[in-house]
């Protein structure tokens, strides 16, 4: 009998073992994985990096993309607007609408990677990305462009301009109404100093900062510098907002809540004997919630207003307001982390913390759910650095995380 109850425990457990390991099979090794097009998603990188295009500017980009989808088959094409692209792939069967959205735009930089591929053009670079960005929503596109018999509902493959120049793209894409039935959206950014191919889902709520911003000029009265009862010296003014503007965090924000302020521009003044007539002064701002941001700006607009006045000066303030914080959808959250870890394995997917960088990606929560995604490359320097590169063995993985995740929320 205890034979018996130990062969019968034996059997169970090699029953379970195996269909575990089928489970895991499954997971890893699904049947579409031998269609994601790896070197021609490094092909389409390339080309796109080499013929960098600037915000609002992508029309070789944009075309280069809607006629690779063309030639995909099974895609509707539709142009929201001048210079971004929208395909739509029907599944067999009706189902839920979801959007899968990359940035094409590049950067008024001068590229210093020495990369083969460099861009062509001077002074404009793809610093931030974006040519990968694209080329990975391209094999997503190919991919499942083979598969509209087993997809259940529609996908919308966003390829979107002017991420980087601010009121953005995303925008202009909402108010022209092609984006009304789209019940998710899901996005993802490359970025550099995590593992190459791991997948980081950012925090629930606000998965990054807003970005805001102030151009201020003081104006004072010029004097000789030995005379300085005459004048009114905006350089002392300005050095007295920039060091009050400081107690806005560390007095004002509520302790353990992510806020900068930086000035980053200071300039007046060309003789060291001279007190100039004005400053001028700009500002980056970055907050994670509606009440802090307008906190700051009130704070900023009093700190300005009263320290001027107090010195006899006047200013002129320009406040910018630019995209808001992207707030990460809780369900559509778990959704994309599931799927990552079922296409690439629980050790390619990690929490990732919140970006400090802004993104107009935020503004398509006007119309349903959002959740942002980060892929890893690698070590080097930050976005926007002109010796910015990637590890392109991250791409075939950041592919097969968005075929999954698409899927996995239309429920096929």
């Amino acid at each position: 009998m205890k034979k018996l109850s130990i062969l019968l425990i034996v059997l169970t457990l090699n029953t379970t073992v195996k269909a575990q390991n089928k489970q895991n099979v499954s997971a890893t090794d699904a049947s579409w994985l031998k269609n994601v097009p790896e070197s021609d998603v490094i092909k389409w990188r390339h080309h796109i990096h080499q013929n960098p295009e600037l915000s609002f500017k992508e029309i070789n980009t944009s075309n280069y993309v809607a006629d690779l989808l063309k030639s995909f088959g099974n895609i509707e094409i539709v142009r929201p607007t001048k210079t971004s692209v929208i395909g739509i792939l029907k599944g067999s069967k009706p189902g839920k609408t979801v959007a899968f959205r990359a940035d094409m735009d590049a950067l008024p930089v001068q590229e210093e990677t020495g990369l083969p591929f460099s861009s062509k053009i001077k002074n404009v670079s793809h610093a931030c990305g974006h040519d990968a960005h694209t080329a990975m929503l391209l094999g997503t596109a190919k991919t499942l462009s083979k598969m509209k018999s087993q997809i259940n509902g529609t996908v919308y493959f966003l390829f979107q301009h002017a991420e980087e120049g601010a009121p953005g793209g995303a925008l202009e894409i909402i108010e022209s109404g092609a984006l009304k039935d789209v019940q998710a959206f899901f996005g993802m950014h490359v970025l550099p100093n995590y593992p190459v191919g791991h997948i980081g889902i950012l925090p629930v709520g606000a998965a990054s900062t807003t970005s805001d911003g102030f151009n201020l000029t003081i104006n004072g009265k010029g004097s000789h510098g030995s005379m300085p009862q005459l004048g009114v010296d905006p350089i002392v003014v300005g050095s007295e907002i920039v060091n009050s503007l400081q107690t806005i965090i560390s007095r004002n924000v509520t302790p353990g809540e992510m806020a900068v302020v930086t000035v980053g521009k200071f300039q007046s003044g060309n003789a060291p004997n001279v007190i100039p007539d004005k400053a001028e002064l700009a500002a980056s701002i970055r907050t994670i919630s509606d009440p802090t941001r307008q906190l700051v700006e009130d704070r900023i607009r009093a700190i300005v207003e009263n320290v001027t006045k107090a010195h006899g000066a006047t200013y002129d303030l320009e406040y910018i307001k630019s995209y808001p914080a992207i707030q990460n959808d809780e369900e559509l959250n778990a959704k994309a982390k599931t799927s990552a870890i079922k296409a690439l394995g629980k050790d390619f997917v990690f929490d990732a913390p919140r970006m400090t960088a802004s993104e107009d990606f935020s503004y398509y929560k006007k119309i349903a759910p959002t959740s942002f995604l980060v892929l890893g490359v690698g070590n080097g320097v930050a976005n926007h650095n002109p010796k910015f590169n990637l590890d392109e063995k991250a791409l075939s993985n950041g592919v097969k995380a968005q075929v999954q995740t698409i899927l996995d929320y239309l429920g096929n």
